[in-house]
């Protein structure tokens, strides 16, 4: 990131004239990143531009000038570490919790600012960047945790001794929980999200987060020599230089944080010993790397008086310049996808949805819709398949047009259905829409269509067992139990010989879609595949949580017969415990990811097993058993 700074900088001082698209090219970075890059030098007063017609030309200020001059100064002193181990993805993180503040009655990142808690607010940011093991090691009032639910699913381990230690003995006593390289974070710290993804993209695997100082009078000053940690004390009068201030979040290699409880343990008589020290021990034998970020927005809550700056100053900026730079990460998403200029993308506004970000924008006057996938996504979704079927039922007409869909990444670009009305529940409902779904369902079932996948049912509960053992995710109880009485109904089902057509899979009431010229739109078809029909008819009985009744008028206008026959019963009724244990556990996935769906999950669950006592499910298992 600073070398693209000082490129950047260094590219404008030699040619005030040139385009974004050039200085992209000459730096050998995104459109998108040279936009982020200026707006964040122009708010820190090292650039201004001036704009001649449809053409800006960017200046260094003075301060811009001294910072390349002293960037350059610095980047010629450093050395290449030929040892440098590789980068590791991380999983897995630290959060320290235990120390007690004097102004405060509970731990300081249970603190609410604009209705959510510090800690909750960095968690969410951690799991959104793929961090799921999730370690906080508490001390003052650890009670005060329990009151809180979305913490249930983390791990937390106690410092019983955190009146009298540092915070080297409470990074020392989650050991036993980490396994390989993690983050570091204290509790009382807000910054920008920006930090964390920079941090975990940093190339060194052991590095400080540094910023310049910042004059709250309790800084942890930091002294680099040859591109590594030299020196960290609050002491000024100890340093030849500084060259900024340590924040309290860090990147540490599994190696390095065993050497450092190791020393920890054997030799250190002195029970206050924060772990900056420890860390600058090591570092004398170990390259300690560093990422400065320049402009950015953090503060920490030690005080009163440093909660209510950060209440009233410090999150409100914070929030704004998120704001700004989430608008320019999604603009590169669709310059990078469309070939369009920046001005082109005139609005952005977020839409709903379980699984992804969604987004509608207005593109030269037109509307689009941009899906971004959500976490954990990309292990349970085959985004090659699903691009393939929405190309497929794009043409049946059952989907707006499809305008761009990337493999790797599953970012995809629709047209927008023209007032656009999304059905509810209650909506479905009503024999009207009800016609107007089982039409949709009938024309994608008996269309012939073959998709690039069957999906299923069984083989998807074999690999999200695996997948939630994985995610360390914990099944509902009686999870074997009921796992048990499923197999039974599989060989049953499995004897029926059910021919596999095209299905939606996720038929939810939200991914049926009206036009203001009354034509009915299937959305998402992230699970579609080949299967029976009576999956999708008793997925969305289930959805829209029809009655008895209304379930047989439903079933009576797809079939456009007068009386439901026995075996399409029992098929909607199986396929709706299957649906319920299946989601279940992909609930139990993504919540120990680090999403949140309340009760979803459970409900599922107990309705599963609601079914296996169903009086056509009891009847079946015991002709079956006989």
């Amino acid at each position: 990131m600073e070398q693209h700074l000082f490129q950047l900088l260094e590219a404008i001082n030699k040619n005030a004239q040139l385009n974004q698209k050039k200085m992209a090219e000459l730096c050998g970075i995104s459109i998108g990143k040279v936009n982020y890059l200026i707006h964040d030098l122009t708010y820190g007063d090292y650039l201004y531009s001036e704009k001649k017609g449809r053409n800006i030309s960017y200046y260094l200020t003075q301060k811009g000038i001294d910072f390349l001059q002293s960037g350059i100064e610095a980047f010629h002193e450093k050395k290449v570490n030929i040892h440098q181990e590789p980068l590791t993805e991380i999983k897995q993180a630290v959060i320290l919790a235990a120390g007690s503040r004097k102004d405060f009655h509970q731990p300081a990142g249970l603190m609410e600012i604009d209705g959510t808690s510090l800690l909750k607010r960095n968690l969410e940011i951690l799991q959104e960047n793929g961090i799921h093991h999730i370690v906080i090691v508490t001390g003052y009032q650890p009670e005060a945790f329990e009151e809180h639910p979305e913490f249930q699913q983390l791990q937390f381990v106690h410092n019983p001794k955190y009146k009298w230690t540092g915070s080297m003995a409470s990074l020392a006593a989650a050991f036993d929980y980490i396994s390989e390289d993690f983050l570091l974070v204290e509790d009382d710290i807000l910054i920008e999200e920006r930090a964390i993804k920079e941090m975990l993209a940093h190339p060194q695997r052991d590095c400080v987060l540094i910023s310049n100082e910042s004059g709250s009078g309790d800084e942890a000053f930091v002294e680099i020599k040859n591109g590594y940690l030299y020196k960290v004390s609050k002491d000024l009068h100890q340093f030849n230089r500084v060259d900024g201030e340590m924040i309290g979040i860090s990147k540490l290699s599994y190696e390095v944080y065993s050497k450092m409880v190791s020393e920890y343990n054997a030799s250190n008589k002195n029970p206050y010993l924060n772990y900056e020290y420890m860390l600058l021990d090591i570092s004398r034998h170990y390259n300690i790397g560093y990422l400065k970020m320049h402009n950015l927005i953090w503060g920490e809550i030690d005080t009163w008086d440093h909660y209510t700056t950060i209440k009233e100053k410090t999150y409100p900026m914070l929030m704004r310049k998120e704001a700004e730079f989430r608008e320019i990460f999604i603009k590169d998403h669709l310059m990078e996808a469309l070939g369009l200029a920046y001005e082109d993308i005139e609005d952005i506004q977020p839409f709903g949805g379980m699984t992804n970000k969604n987004f509608k924008v207005v593109i030269k006057g037109k509307e689009y819709v941009l899906r971004i996938p959500g976490n954990g996504t990309e292990s349970m979704i085959n985004r090659k398949e699903e691009k393939f079927n929405a190309a497929l039922v794009s043409q049946l007409g059952i989907d707006t047009e499809l305008i761009y869909f990337n493999e790797e990444t599953g970012i995809k670009i629709a047209e927008l259905i023209p007032g656009a009305e999304t059905f509810n529940s209650e909506m479905c409902k009503r024999q009207v829409n009800m016609e107007m779904v089982t039409a949709n369902f009938r024309k994608l079932h008996t269309s012939g269509l073959q998709m690039a996948n069957s999906f299923d049912v069984f083989e998807k509960m074999e690999e999200y067992e695996r997948l939630m053992v994985e995610a360390n995710g914990k099944p509902y109880v009686p999870y074997e139990e009921v796992k048990a009485q499923v197999m039974i109904l599989k060989e049953i089902y499995q004897h029926m010989n059910i021919e596999l057509s095209p299905c939606h899979i996720d038929p939810v009431p939200e991914n049926m879609v009206r036009s203001s010229e009354g034509v009915l739109y299937f959305i998402d078809w992230e699970y579609s595949g080949m299967n029976d029909p009576m999956w999708d008819l008793a997925a969305h009985s289930l959805e829209c949580n029809f009655t008895p009744e209304e379930e047989e008028l439903f079933l009576m206008l797809y079939l456009q017969k007068e009386e439901v026959p026995l075996e399409i019963m029992q098929r909607v009724v199986m396929n709706k415990i299957f649906q319920d244990f299946l989601w279940s556990t992909w609930t139990v996935i993504k919540e120990a990811k680090g999403d949140d769906f309340g009760t979803y999950g459970i409900d599922r669950f107990n309705r599963c097993q609601k079914y296996l006592n169903h009086d056509l499910i009891r009847e079946m298992t015991y002709e079956y058993k006989k």
